[in-house]
């Protein structure tokens, strides 16, 4: 018999072998953390499991309460109501199992996958077999729509059954590979809290359709994919399913960003990724970009990625983004903007970054999408560094300018978020300013906020090789397992962030030493520590992690003591828009002044005396629980400045008790006026 001889290319042995684990693995013994980092050697700190961290009391547990019995629910019946979004309707249309049209934004897949992710880190935390149920239901149409080839755009593919057509990413708007990013992300987070297949096998088949047409692909028609989520979605998929041809993807999509002719600012492709020095154009693309180079710089360690990351965070926190942790300033815009000689290079951006220092309040865009995205980018930071500065952004953003973009009851959303808002405006802005129960246009953010809000337990804690990390402080408990093998279980009480006393009592844990890491926030000065009721002798620096290190047992407790006082803060003067104002903090939340904690006065006639005395007091809103902050402030007499642009300055200033509430629960007691930013009298 002769000897046959056959030569496999790496890339098949590679993918050989990475479909010979997955079909072999076992579900159970894979990590099940939102983001896998676990095995990522660039990585410092990885999540606990999916079902580790549980909310007991407090503000993240009502809010969990609130998605569980409301938002969840309430997200999923939208998107499978024709009626509605039409999201899942486009899905059996496609698969032929219906007849009609294509309707909804083209991003609707993508939506529909940001709920099925809501779906299952929900089933992660409760264990409810009806979720998974009606998720087993809505992935056998999805992958019956998928074509052979793994190509998978409802818009797309219900057209191409009428024509005949196989044409694809052809449109330079399209979102394709947007949408294929969010059915790898979920079908990754889908696997980790069912240990079923049946959607990551759909995102699989999806992963080598772009591996295979990126391989082929010009850098004009590979550029046919805005707002990148699929540059977290292709590096998640490589965690999960092992082969290095998604990591090898993964570093195309960033080599070939900006190597067109045609590229533009408000799609980051005008200037080379590693040429870029500023954060520019779309901030939701932006910020998915970022997320995405420093998922790939966790499995590579590439200094150049990290390089232009530094960049680009240093300058959206340092001149971009809002004291809400809001990105995105304007609605529309030009770029570079007044700093070109030549005409031709100047080009429209929209929802975008502005300038350094262009923060406006009244026509702020801040997309509640944007401001997701900058936590999914401080997120992925702070696992490969450990610096607490990423966590502290990451907690802004998510108490401010995403908890904003959702009402209190779960039900209906914001777009955008300014930080004023005022009837007398002359001009009506494109996004209703009262939250709605869906967003006609373009309603990518609800699901976006949903799925959010649902996997904020896997934000509270990371793990290191040295031990446990402390990111988001809530009352709730942890049973996990650290690096080395020792298991540990915690319960942690606080009414954080209304209170800025934590108390952390070990239930169980192994017979070795491990640390513990506290994060001092930056806005916590003067904190303190005691363990079994004796203070440590550590230097609490604001903006770190304090470790505490030693060889912990069952009835341990620990006592950290954050001071809450409200702070005024001021802006860079080049904020023009905020010259002798001042926001309020306490703690992580900003707060602002509302129409109807000022009945039969102006906001806009109130200033702040810089010495003025607020007091913390307990409150509800629309149910949910929350702290006021009283005081006295001066306001000037009403005016009617209609038709007038100029005036004398109005000295009469009377003194007036006002009430500040956190900005994320504005506009949850019926339309109102509001403002962040309020004069300042000295």
């Amino acid at each position: 018999m002769k000897r046959i001889k056959v030569r496999l290319s790496k890339a098949l042995l590679y993918s050989t072998y990475a479909a010979l684990f997955f079909l072999f693995s076992d579900s159970s013994a894979q990590d099940k953390s939102l983001v896998n980092t676990k095995a990522s050697i660039h990585a410092k700190l990885h999540s606990p499991n999916m079902k580790d961290v549980s909310w007991t009391t407090g503000f993240w547990a009502d809010r969990f309460k609130v998605a569980k019995e409301t938002m969840v629910p309430n997200m999923w019946d939208i998107y499978n109501d024709e009626n509605i979004s039409h999201a899942f309707k486009n899905f059996e249309i496609a698969a032929g199992l219906d007849t009609g049209s294509h309707k909804g934004p083209s991003f609707h897949d993508g939506d529909y996958y940001k709920t099925l992710e809501a779906m299952a880190s929900m089933y992660a935390s409760t264990n409810d077999k009806k979720l998974l149920a009606k998720m087993d239901q809505s992935i056998a149409v999805i992958a019956k729509s998928q074509r052979e080839d793994g190509y998978i755009y409802t818009k797309a593919m219900i057209e191409q059954r009428k024509t005949g057509s196989d044409n694809q990413f052809q449109d330079r708007l399209s979102f394709e590979a947007y949408n294929i990013g969010h059915l790898m992300t979920a079908a990754c987070v889908h696997y980790r809290a069912t240990g079923k297949k049946n959607l990551l096998d759909v995102a699989k088949k999806a992963t080598e359709y772009l591996y295979n047409f990126y391989k082929k692909a010009s850098p004009t028609l590979a550029r046919n994919a805005i707002c990148p989520s699929h540059y977290m979605g292709v590096v998640e998929m490589y965690r999960t399913i092992k082969d290095p041809r998604y990591l090898e993807l993964a570093k195309h999509l960033i080599a070939i960003k900006g190597k067109i002719e045609d590229g533009t600012d408000d799609n980051q492709d005008r200037i080379p990724f590693l040429q870029q020095t500023k954060a520019m154009g779309h901030a939701v693309r932006a910020n998915y970009l970022y997320a995405g180079v420093a998922d790939l710089y966790a499995e590579t360690g590439n200094d150049s990625l990290m390089h232009t990351l530094n960049l680009m965070w240093d300058d959206v926190n340092q001149h971009k983004m809002y004291v809400t942790g809001g990105c995105g300033s304007l609605y529309d815009g030009t770029s570079p903007d007044g700093t070109s000689y030549n005409p031709t290079e100047v080009q429209k951006i929209h929802q975008a970054f502005g300038r350094d220092f262009q923060l406006p309040n009244f026509t702020a865009h801040n997309e509640t999408c944007a401001n997701i995205g900058n936590v999914l980018w401080n997120w992925r930071m702070l696992q490969i560094s450990g610096d607490a500065k990423y966590a502290d952004v990451m907690e802004l953003a998510l108490y401010n300018s995403v908890l904003s973009g959702i009402s209190l009851d779960g039900k209906k959303f914001l777009y955008t978020n300014p930080l004023s808002y005022s009837d007398d405006l002359p001009f009506k802005q494109r996004w209703s300013k009262d939250r709605v129960p869906y967003i006609g246009l373009s309603n990518c953010c609800p699901p976006n906020v949903v799925r959010t809000i649902a996997e904020v337990s896997d934000y509270a804690y990371s793990i290191s090789d040295k031990g446990l990390w402390f990111n988001l402080y809530g009352g709730n408990t942890i049973r996990t397992t650290l690096s080395e093998g020792t298991n540990v279980s915690l319960v942690q009480e606080t009414n954080y962030p209304w209170d800025g006393n934590i108390r952390i009592n070990v239930k169980s844990t192994a017979n070795k030493p491990y640390s513990m890491f506290l994060r001092i926030p930056g806005w916590a000065s003067h904190a303190a520590v005691k363990v079994n009721g004796k203070a440590e002798n550590l230097v609490l620096t604001p903006g770190t992690y304090a470790e505490l290190n030693r060889k912990w047992k069952a009835g341990d407790w620990i006592e950290l003591v954050l001071p809450m006082e409200a702070q005024l803060l001021e802006s860079n003067p080049l904020v023009e828009e905020n010259r002798n104002q001042v926001a309020v903090k306490r703690g992580p939340v900003v707060y602002c002044l509302e129409s109807p904690d000022l009945p039969g006065k102006r906001i806009f006639n109130v200033l702040i005396p810089s010495n003025i005395s607020l007091r913390a007091n307990p409150m509800q809103i629309a149910g949910a629980n929350m702290m006021s902050l009283d005081g006295n402030a001066q306001v000037i007499e009403n005016k009617d400045w209609k038709n007038v642009l100029y005036r004398p300055i109005n000295r009469s200033n009377a003194i007036t008790p006002i009430r500040l509430v956190p900005y994320f629960a504005w506009g949850n007691r019926g339309h109102s006026e509001m403002s962040v930013w309020l004069p300042v009298s000295r």
